[in-house]
């Protein structure tokens, strides 16, 4: 059967919370004054490495949305998401994954290390298959990720694979501001639950 309600959106930032000129806060604002019912993930103001405190803010937010959600998580927003989901699936209907991280991997300098990762609880990364279909899109000159990897993950999350060419981290270090290819993105998820509930 098809939704009856429209999903809310919940954005999932990574490790660098909400920033003004990302992606992810552009597209916010943008559904938002089209009359879309949008939430972000609120920053942490301690205990900002944590993966625990980031899937339990998370669920906080999941958990004072009464109807249908739908998650838009971007770097660490998606290993956060994946780890969640290990434990909950409330009301998730689908999510759209962009550019995970390859955590269990070296890092460019100016992010945490893997040892740090692994103390802060993030790794092993979770890699059942997600309880709600997936969009998983994958940067082929990602400076944290191989495509390869990606693929990878999006495969034992049971996603499907998005390959967006070269587009960085998808972050304003990349030149992303705004893209408006998250709201096409959007569209086809929609479609896809759609098609499953039916």
């Amino acid at each position: 059967m098809s939704r009856t309600t429209e999903p809310v959106l919940v954005i999932v930032p990574g490790l660098r919370d909400h920033v003004e000129e990302h992606w992810q806060t552009l597209l916010a604002n943008r559904l938002a004054e089209a009359g879309r019912t949008v939430r972000t993930v609120p920053p942490l103001t301690q205990n900002q490495l944590s993966r625990e405190a980031r899937v339990a803010a998370l669920d906080k937010v999941i958990a004072e949305i009464a109807g249908p959600v739908v998650l838009v998580a971007h770097s660490a927003g998606v290993i956060t998401t994946v780890h969640w989901a290990q434990w909950h699936e409330a009301r998730v209907q689908g999510a759209l994954l962009v550019t995970p991280p390859d955590f269990e991997k070296p890092l460019p300098e100016e992010y945490p290390t893997p040892e740090a990762l692994d103390e802060h609880g993030w790794t092993p990364v979770p890699r059942s298959p997600l309880p709600f279909p997936t969009i998983v899109a994958a940067s082929s000159n990602d400076p944290l990720s191989s495509v390869e990897r990606v693929a990878e993950l999006s495969r034992d999350w049971g996603g499907r694979l998005v390959e967006l060419g070269e587009v960085g981290h998808l972050n304003p270090a990349s030149g992303y501001g705004p893209w408006p290819r998250a709201e096409e993105l959007l569209r086809e998820l929609e479609v896809e639950i759609d098609i499953e509930l039916d």
